[in-house]
């Protein structure tokens, strides 16, 4: 799934073949299949619609149909995919989904603003040991606070939704290589191109103090490094 990755994990030569484009066979697909919609299995439709609703989330459907189906549809600010539920559409147990990922480049800004909405998030924590991300909040496993330098793939908080629905927030401001192309490479809202604006003109600001004179070029190298960043490429220096 894309933005995981596990805590710990230092090999580079199995990050390498982990971010690798090419598909097993050597033989890329011939067609796009783009993950767009998740069930989540409620007890309540109403009750989800309200709470997913209060979020911000976009409502994109809610259709009734004679024979008891309804679908109701939600995508989360800046996502390429949603989440539906609604009646007659799974046979899982209400509130067994476990560990969405939610993807924010500033961990402490979102969980700002879910709890301004009503959400009852964890505190901002890091993995003191592998998958603690996972396990229940309170339980060992889980350190205060970001990860040291807020490392990519690194922070976390949780949430759930009325019926027990878990959400795992994940703070990524540099993607491993070949999870983004560069190509298509584009930033959801103005905040998270704030946020990547200013991750360069820290970056820009050490690689001034190298070269020890003015760069007239930051603009390009602005770009340069922000796409880098968002496509998992060697940085600029």
């Amino acid at each position: 799934m894309r933005g995981v990755r596990a805590p710990g994990r230092t090999d580079p030569q199995a990050d390498e073949a982990a971010g690798s484009a090419q598909a097993i066979g050597g033989k890329e697909p011939a067609l796009d299949m783009r993950f767009e919609v998740d069930v989540i299995p409620v007890s309540d439709a109403d009750r989800a619609k309200e709470f997913y609703g209060k979020l911000g989330w976009r409502l994109d459907a809610d259709f009734s149909f004679d024979n008891g189906f309804r679908v109701v549809q939600f995508t989360p600010p800046g996502s390429g995919c949603s989440v539906q539920f609604g009646s007659n559409m799974t046979p899982a147990a209400p509130g067994s989904a476990r560990g969405l990922y939610l993807i924010v480049s500033d961990i402490e800004a979102a969980r700002d603003e879910l709890a301004g909405r009503g959400a009852a998030v964890s505190e901002v924590f890091h993995a003191g040991s592998p998958g603690a991300q996972f396990r229940p909040d309170g339980t060992d496993g889980r350190v205060s606070g970001p990860a040291p330098d807020h490392a990519s793939y690194s922070s976390f908080a949780t949430f759930s939704d009325p019926d027990g629905n878990s959400w795992l927030l994940q703070e990524i401001t540099q993607r491993l290589p070949g999870r983004v192309d560069a190509a298509g490479m584009s930033l959801p809202s103005a905040a998270d191109l704030a946020g990547a604006l200013r991750r360069a003109e820290a970056a820009h600001g050490e690689h001034e103090q190298r070269t020890g004179h003015r760069d007239e070029n930051w603009p390009e190298w602005y770009a340069e490094y922000m796409i880098a960043e968002q496509a998992g490429t060697g940085l600029p220096t």
